[in-house]
């Protein structure tokens, strides 16, 4: 499951309800707050005993996490306090897979259109990591800011297998208009994917079934 919890969710106790009745294995979030995480580990704790958070991103999960660390996928021009990427390996009953969690900058908007510069720099620096993976199969959670039509994710794209094209749309929650919350495999198959009910946050969670 992906999810971009918002850092302005005022209910994280009723969004963590939503995303366990879905009852994924895996749950990766962004934009959480500091101030946020106890009641997110409260909330997960029972049914998801491993997690790990490196800056604004975490992973929850029901199997031991192994090698959990940050992935730098900073732009140039952002301080190091700017963390949103990590990388953890799932330890499950089917083998290891290596776990992504990522959230790419914005896509702005100015007197020139759309600015995709960070985006896109974020997104070669995320793909360059993940062509050095070197387990073979790979899950990547992540609000990508954009739709996989987008030829700014290309260096993610090219090394991923995006999900079946359907109307599993992520944002706005409001009225849903694309999907820009991704769950992409590698030596892997998604076989469905699903948006899941409205929570505290301005996306809606998304749900995969994959086989390994």
């Amino acid at each position: 499951m992906q999810h971009n919890a918002s850092e302005e969710n005022a209910d994280p106790v009723g969004t963590a309800r939503e995303l366990i009745a879905a009852r994924p294995d895996l749950i990766g979030l962004e934009e959480l707050v500091p101030a946020a995480l106890p009641t997110w580990d409260a909330a997960l704790r029972a049914e998801y005993p491993y997690r790990t958070v490196q800056g604004t991103v975490g992973l929850w999960s029901r199997h031991p996490l192994a090698e959990a660390a940050p992935v730098d996928i900073r732009p140039h021009d952002v301080g190091p306090d700017w963390n949103r990427g990590l990388r953890a390996v799932a330890c499950t009953p089917h083998g290891d897979i290596a776990i992504y969690v990522a959230h790419l900058p914005s896509v702005r908007i100015g007197l020139g259109g759309f600015d995709s510069v960070r985006r896109d720099e974020s997104a070669r620096r995320l793909g360059a990591v993940l062509a050095a993976e070197p387990i073979d199969r790979i899950l990547l959670l992540g609000d990508l800011n954009s739709t996989v039509d987008d030829r700014g994710l290309r260096p993610v794209l090219s090394l991923m297998a995006a999900p079946p094209r359907d109307f599993a749309f992520s944002w706005p929650a409001r009225a849903p208009l694309a999907r820009i919350d991704q769950i992409l495999s590698r030596a892997m198959t998604v076989t469905e994917i699903q948006s899941l009910p409205r929570t505290g946050s301005d996306h809606l969670p998304i749900a995969a079934n994959i086989r390994l």
